[in-house]
């Protein structure tokens, strides 16, 4: 059977700016990517059915006969085991939502004209693990982590952890073949830490869980690190981090605090960069909506950043209560920013400038190279893509 991760066209809008970049299934929630999930329940991989741009890095497979799934559901056995049993012309549901659709390839090219008629609905009976909004991510970042945790460590035993580490809580740490723990402490007694292959965590660290350190990421000394947490491949990770996930390949190598928020893939927080996370008056935060063009609620009294790929701040800077910022943006200066920041912009307090797209190909591929990694033509097209589809947000 081929299966096809699709984008539900008000979540992905709901996800923006995470979304620019990337389908929804590839979102970072837990310690797995939302496809990594449907592909390690599954065993087979997967495509997408996203935006027309993406489709180069993000190809679309169709078959003669194929089950679309929800790229912003997570999944579980029982889930599993239903869409596997879905005939032709059977949906999956939950309420308004659909989990999942057995379609042939014809019904692919006629997406949009096609009606429910003669569809028949499966209903789910239990909720399912769901990300509709950027918060949704930090959110339900504790749940998803221990789901991910048990699925990943079943049946298999962690790597011995060294006696040089301060360990409360034991059973629930895993280590990964080939990742570095030394002098450092680990407190699992509220919930998991799971340590990937070529994953280090220095001394003088401390880690409560939940906690998620993927592959090849590095915890800086004296970092403290409190869950539900998790930080993407070759991240680089120091000073304060609650409650908060970084995609990937993300730098916050210094002192400074970050929490409540989402951090996509190749971003860099500069020195003593601060996330306020509650406001002093104890309210509500509200934050950007790109759909809505306005500040919306997100009834929360906990909420920091939300930073899309490739953007930077500078040494001390600092994020006000539900900041957004966009693809590419470069914030520096004294001072609180603004509360939205569009994409490819460059400046600070004092004012903001467009970000010129030939010096910001450059940047990416000078930090591309300092992980071993090549920007290439797609990236490069991909980058481009978003950079026209944001102009609107600069001339705001």
């Amino acid at each position: 059977m081929n299966y096809i991760l699709f984008d539900e066209s008000i979540v992905r809008t709901n996800l923006l700016p995470l979304t620019f970049m990337r389908p929804v299934a590839d979102i970072r929630v837990g310690i797995l990517t939302i496809r990594e999930k449907w592909e390690k329940y599954l065993k087979v991989k997967t495509s997408s059915l996203s935006e027309g741009y993406l489709c180069r890095k993000f190809p679309f497979v169709k078959e003669d006969h194929n089950i679309l799934i929800n790229g912003s559901v997570c999944p579980d056995a029982a889930m599993v085991k239903a869409i596997k049993n879905l005939r032709h012309d059977q949906t999956l549901a939950f309420n308004d939502t659909i989990i999942a659709l057995h379609v042939t390839a014809d019904d692919l090219d006629a997406l949009g004209e096609s009606t429910s008629e003669g569809i028949e609905e499966i209903v789910l009976k239990n909720t399912p693990l769901k990300i509709n909004h950027t918060w949704d991510i930090f959110t339900k970042n504790d749940l998803a982590l221990r789901e991910d945790f048990k699925l990943l460590t079943k049946g298999r035993t962690s790597q011995p952890i060294s006696g040089s580490n301060r360990i409360f809580g034991d059973g629930e740490i895993f280590l990964e073949l080939g990742a570095r723990v030394e002098g450092a402490m680990l407190n699992a007694t509220k919930g998991p830490i799971y340590i990937a292959a070529g994953a280090e965590v220095m001394e003088g660290a401390a880690l409560r869980g939940p906690v998620a350190v993927c592959e090849g990421t590095q915890i800086k000394m004296g970092a403290k690190i409190y869950g539900a947490s998790t930080f993407g491949p070759q991240c680089r990770i120091g000073g304060e981090v609650n409650n908060s996930v970084f995609f990937g390949y993300g730098n916050k190598a210094h002192d400074g605090f970050v929490g409540h928020s989402v951090i996509s893939e190749w971003c860099n927080l500069g020195a003593d960069t601060n996330t306020s996370n509650l406001k002093n008056t104890y309210d509500e935060i509200r934050l950007w909506s790109y759909g809505k063009k306005t500040f919306v609620n997100t009834h929360l009294q906990f909420c920091g950043l939300i930073m899309g790929d490739h953007s930077m701040s500078g040494i001390n800077t600092m994020f006000n209560t539900g900041t957004v910022v966009g693809i590419n943006a470069n914030i520096f200066g004294s001072g609180f920013s603004r509360n939205f920041i569009p994409s490819f912009i460059w400046g600070s307090t004092a004012g903001h400038t467009n970000y010129n797209f030939d010096k910001a190909i450059e940047v990416a591929e000078a930090v591309y190279k300092r992980r071993n990694k090549v920007f290439d033509e797609t990236e490069k097209n991909l980058l481009k893509s978003v950079f026209n589809i944001t102009l609107k947000n600069r001339r705001m």
